[in-house]
């Protein structure tokens, strides 16, 4: 039996996976367990939530799969000192931040209290987008496809194209700094007084708002190349140390130096201050980053064909995050097929290393293919009663076609839902198991649901869940999204019966649910469908601006310090203003 410990630490997003002979045992962000978003510390928790949950020690682990590796691209980094000598100060501190890793058993040792004759593994440090790249093809159901890698930075690297096939993933063209796709809308939204690590996706919503305003300006600041893109630099501040952005001695990740130059200040006036009025202009600029970001990134897909004609492709990496983008690859490149597994951002690097090191390194036969998310732990219903008791929760205890019944027809008459349920999915997106779910019909949905629990910016929408069976009856793609990863239209007949969900531009981020990955969940979907004729929920992350929830306290202190009506944990069901009778 070979076990191996997959981790990302002292980078976005730190985390650990476990494969015990080459399948994923579990796999953890350290943020759901330290309650401290996007952590990019070391992640002690993470991993040993990971071993205790497979009933393994430290003894026990034969290899660990680092993803990063700081010795990659040393001749791209030594070009780029070059032509930029000012620049060295700041590569060494790179290169010393991840150098630090290339023995990592002291660090585990003292991180997570072990004695350092009990660690006997051995090490492997992967190049961050070769990490990237092994976590969505080893998950997939193909032997051979192109891969495709792409976010603000990774070992100097900000885009990989590969060719995939059997236990190898051959790179056949990398991008590095400065043109980074990835740092180009981080510059915008930074822009845009949005700065904060993760504010991409608020960008993303707001997009559709604006209009096709500022073209010109954004053709000039990247420009399309025979191979890939580059920068116009009288848009950027240089590259620096920062790379996008900077983990704090407490593990948070803070916002890097500046990245938009003065010249962005002379074309759009001063930028937006955060948590002020967005304005014409602001959403002007949403839409032209989106915009020009869609077209770079189709123009790079079109190359990798070119250069890998398979019409599939794996792919990851922060951008890849980017689901509206996702959902017109169909319309604007080849690839008819994609695999984007739940964590396709950084927390997903310490599954692709233990995966690479599986199969690239190890030879090992099995073969994992990814159909639903759920690698997180796990609470049985004594644990969820204890919790509930804990805290003073009354509650009912029913069977599971009872509590189906009853949280669909709260659900129906417009109740805000906390569902907990089973195994933690994998990745940023709540697919199910931690989930707050509501009526996606009703037209003032959104504005209860940002008002009670979310507080989040009105101009952002709220994601779908909707039968597999059902997706290209109401939606006009028919690619299946199981992980929440693409935007497609809704069909004109369905805006209005699917209100809350349906975003100003008629499109909706959707989950295709099926009953053979979360019997429970896809139960709930058929029943509300039977009842009201729309086989789709709202589904939005159980969190109110924090990690998203992982254990049954987490759950419970969400859902007493916010206005959610009714909490649905295990088998037991707590309304709030009502006593349930304690079981």
């Amino acid at each position: 039996m070979a076990v191996i410990l997959g981790i990302n630490t002292f980078h976005a997003g730190a985390s650990a996976a476990l494969l015990v002979d080459g399948r994923p045992v579990v796999a953890i962000a350290e943020e759901r367990l330290n309650r401290v978003k996007y952590y990019g510390g070391f992640p002690a928790l993470a991993i040993r939530k990971c071993l205790d949950t497979a009933g393994l020690t430290f003894k026990n682990i034969d290899y660990v799969a680092v993803g990063g590796n700081s010795a990659s691209n040393w001749l791209k980094k030594m070009e780029y000192v070059l032509k930029h000598p000012a620049e060295l100060p700041d590569l060494l501190k790179i290169s010393g931040i991840r150098g630090s890793l290339n023995d990592i058993k002291p660090c585990v040792a003292a991180e997570c209290g072990v004695d350092l004759v009990d660690l006997r593994f051995r090490q492997f440090n992967l190049e961050h987008h070769i990490a990237h790249i092994a976590s969505a093809y080893f998950v997939s159901p193909w032997e051979n496809c192109a891969g495709f890698s792409i976010d603000g930075s990774g070992d100097f690297v900000t885009c990989m194209f590969a060719r995939c096939r059997g236990n190898k993933i051959d790179v056949v063209h990398r991008v590095s700094l400065p043109h980074s796709l990835g740092l180009f809308y981080t510059m915008v939204c930074e822009f845009l007084g949005y700065k904060k690590y993760g504010d991409e996706g608020k960008v993303m919503g707001l997009a559709p708002y604006g209009r096709n305003k500022y073209a010109r300006y954004f053709e000039d600041m990247v420009s399309l190349t025979g191979k890939s893109f580059k920068f116009n630099p009288k848009y950027f501040v240089p590259f620096s140390s920062d790379e996008a952005v900077s983990v704090n001695e407490n593990g948070k990740m803070v916002g890097g130096g500046r990245h938009y130059s003065e010249y962005m200040v002379e074309l759009f006036g001063e930028p937006r201050k955060p948590f002020s009025g967005v304005e014409e202009r602001d959403r002007d600029l949403a839409f032209g980053v989106q915009r020009l970001f869609e077209k770079v990134y189709m123009h790079i897909l079109n190359v990798l064909y070119r250069m890998v004609p398979e019409d599939r492709v794996a792919m990851a990496g922060g951008s890849v995050l980017n689901s509206v983008a996702n959902g017109k690859i169909f319309d604007h490149t080849p690839f008819r097929k994609t695999m984007i597994q739940p964590a396709a951002g950084d927390e997903g690097l310490a599954l692709g290393a233990a995966l690479y090191v599986s199969r690239s390194v190890l030879k090992e036969k099995a073969r994992y293919i990814m159909t639903e998310a759920y690698l997180g732990p796990e609470y049985s219903d004594t644990e969820i009663k204890a919790a509930l008791e804990r805290h003073s929760v009354p509650c009912r205890r029913l069977s599971r076609d009872d509590l189906l019944k009853r949280t669909v027809e709260e659900i129906e008459k417009g109740s805000v839902v906390g569902w907990f349920q089973e195994r933690m999915e994998w990745g940023p997106r709540a697919l199910g198991n931690r989930s707050i779910l509501a009526n996606p019909s009703l037209g003032g949905m959104k504005e209860v649901l940002n008002a009670r629990v979310k507080k989040r910016e009105k101009f952002r929408p709220f994601a779908s869940s909707v039968l597999a069976e059902r997706q290209a009856e109401i939606f006009e793609r028919p690619h299946p999204s199981p992980f929440m990863q693409h935007v497609y239209k809704i069909r004109a007949g369905w805006r209005g019966r699917l209100a809350a969900v349906t975003h100003v531009d008629d499109t909706c981020r959707l989950q295709s649910v099926r009953r053979e990955e979360n019997a429970l969940y896809y139960d709930l979907i058929k029943l509300y469908g039977e009842r009201t004729g729309v086989p789709v929920l709202l589904n939005t992350s159980f969190n109110e601006n924090e990690p998203i929830v992982a254990c049954p306290d987490d759950a419970i202190k969400c859902f007493l310090r916010t206005k959610m009506d009714v909490l649905v944990i295990g088998s037991f069901i707590c309304r709030k203003d009502q006593d349930e009778t304690r079981y």
